[in-house]
């Protein structure tokens, strides 16, 4: 009799049968018995997780699955997981999901998803596995299952909190905006300019918020990342920001001029545009539109 080979529990298989097995010195029957029986549960558990008309691609991947598509979303996930595949070697696969089809309104999405939305992340390494939706909390699993060293983040308690204050205050200030001037300028049917003019202020309000961070205006030291001591340290605030930010013209509605106000999240841009791992997480590979 053989242990079953399937690939999503090859690491589950291996930890117990090796801690088992560490209590003897030979094969025992019973311990092999108790592997085989863990490897048909957490079998059945995976099968039973995705509904039907979940793609096989998605259902049966293993480790680190990304549903996708390189709005700027899902570029935070995508720039995120080949900044760990670059520093740690970590492995991942992902669908490339087409938003404009709404293959994300349904139910074996939605069954992982009930927002609608992406980039839903999947763990398969957990038992069932794990799902993890909205982007902030994204790039925070990753963070904590998956960046060891805190390369990413920090060790420091205050400089933690910082990167959360900054992580969160583009997910709930900035891209709200930002997302709406989009909306108003290229995709409603019906032109609002009391709307638009609203939401464009705004977002140039909130890039001034950056500006006063990174020129250092009321510190005296100009910054070249959002959060961490002095001049600060690439982490998932920025991570959660630049997809965003970087795409500040693809509405159409903001000017250079305009953005000529904000010199320094302008070096800020392409400070983080030069990163290997951004340019490959943002790479033609994920367009599917």
């Amino acid at each position: 009799m053989t242990l079953i080979k399937h690939p999503r529990i090859a690491h589950y298989t291996r930890s117990l049968y090796s801690s088992l097995s560490s209590l003897h010195s030979v094969y025992n029957p019973k311990i092999h018995q108790v592997v085989l029986r863990s490897q048909l549960n957490y079998s059945k558990m995976s099968s039973n997780f995705y509904l039907d008309g979940t793609p096989d691609e998605v259902k049966n991947a293993k480790g680190l699955h990304l549903i996708t598509m390189s709005t700027p979303n899902g570029k935070k996930v995508q720039i995120m997981l080949e900044e760990l595949k670059a520093a740690y070697g970590t492995e991942y696969t992902h669908t490339l999901l087409n938003i404009t089809t709404n293959e994300q309104k349904k139910d074996w999405f939605l069954k992982l998803n009930p927002n609608g939305r992406i980039p839903i992340l999947i763990d398969n390494t957990k038992t069932p596995p794990f799902p993890v939706m909205e982007t902030s909390a994204e790039l925070l699993y990753l963070l904590k299952e998956f960046d060891s060293k805190d390369i990413f983040g920090f060790k420091d308690e205050l400089e933690r909190n910082e990167c959360l204050q900054w992580l969160f205050f583009w997910h709930g200030s900035g891209a709200p905006y930002q997302g709406q001037v989009t909306y108003f300028a290229k995709i409603a049917s019906e032109k609002n300019p009391g709307a638009l003019k609203r939401y464009k202020d705004e977002t140039l309000r909130i890039f001034g918020v950056l500006e006063i961070r990174l020129s250092g205006k009321y510190t005296g030291e100009p910054r070249d990342y959002l959060a961490g001591n002095g001049k600060g340290k690439y982490s998932v605030a920025d991570i959660g920001t630049w997809p965003w930010v970087s795409g500040w013209d693809f509405s159409g509605a903001i000017t250079q001029e305009e953005m000529n106000q904000f010199p320094h999240v302008l070096k800020w841009i392409d400070r983080i545009a030069e990163r290997p791992a951004v340019q490959s997480g943002t790479s033609k590979e994920w367009q599917n539109w």
